[in-house]
């Protein structure tokens, strides 16, 4: 099995290291990853400037490409011109935080695996939750490698990716696995003035997540009750509902 690993923290974070070296034992690894931190671009291709991929060694050996973009332009590069072989599967991660209810609009790990499933490539997207690049990756790495050996007798359809929520916890708290639905939060964003060394102002945007979902179906609830949460992503955005009540109008 071939597999493509991309992630949006960056080529050089410890996610995406173990995530490479997990996967290696159940198949062909190629890294393609962004140059730098790419967290919460969504899905934004680069489409004014050129892109750059360079060869990029982590211990004195190639690890993977490094390219100049976001984690959607790492996918597209990949399939369209740095690589020779066909893809079996897309991992993208390990992140770092949750990519859970909303946040899956502007993950860019998540983005990944979506253009990984738009390609026509079966994907999954992972993610730890905590922001610590100190933060143990063993039980994250260990679950991606589980669930990517497994993929091809789940019978995921074409259009749908898997999103992989794993708490930060040790193993022997991790209370299991359960398959959940997209759950309901918001973000409450602040921008905190700030002022450069010429007295010119700029902001920075902080953020405070609140789960707004009591349903024991949903990912945030899984995860805070200290479960692995998988759900399964579709990107077909119609409002049936609203569409039929529409034709009727109109």
């Amino acid at each position: 099995m071939r597999i493509l690993v991309t992630n949006d923290d960056g080529i050089d974070s410890p996610g995406i290291m173990a995530l490479a070296t997990a996967l290696k034992e159940i198949g062909d690894v190629v890294v393609v990853a962004p140059d730098r931190q790419q967290s919460a671009v969504g899905h934004a291709l680069t489409v004014s400037s050129p892109l750059r991929a360079v060869q990029f060694h982590r211990d004195n050996q190639l690890f993977g490409w490094a390219v100049d973009g976001t984690p959607a332009d790492c996918v597209k590069l990949a399939f369209s011109s740095l690589l020779t072989d066909a893809v079996d599967l897309v991992v993208s991660g390990i992140n770092h935080g949750y990519n859970t209810a909303i946040n899956v609009l502007y993950s860019g790990t998540v983005s990944a695996a979506t253009e990984g499933m738009l390609l026509g490539v079966p994907s999954i997207a992972v993610s730890l939750g905590t922001f610590s690049w100190e933060a143990d990756m063993t039980v994250a790495a260990q679950t991606a490698q589980y669930v990517a050996s497994r993929y091809f007798e789940l019978g995921i359809p074409k259009n749908t990716l898997l999103n992989v929520n794993i708490p930060a916890l040790p193993a022997e708290d991790i209370k299991g696995i359960k398959i959940t639905q997209q759950g309901h939060g918001e973000w409450i964003d602040k921008y905190e003035e700030r002022f450069d060394p010429m007295g010119k102002p700029y902001y920075w945007i902080r953020g405070e997540y609140r789960n707004l979902d009591g349903d024991n179906r949903s990912d945030d609830v899984a995860v805070e009750q200290g479960y692995i949460a998988i759900t399964p992503i579709t990107f077909k955005l119609t409002d049936y509902d609203t569409m039929n009540k529409l034709r009727e109008i109109f």
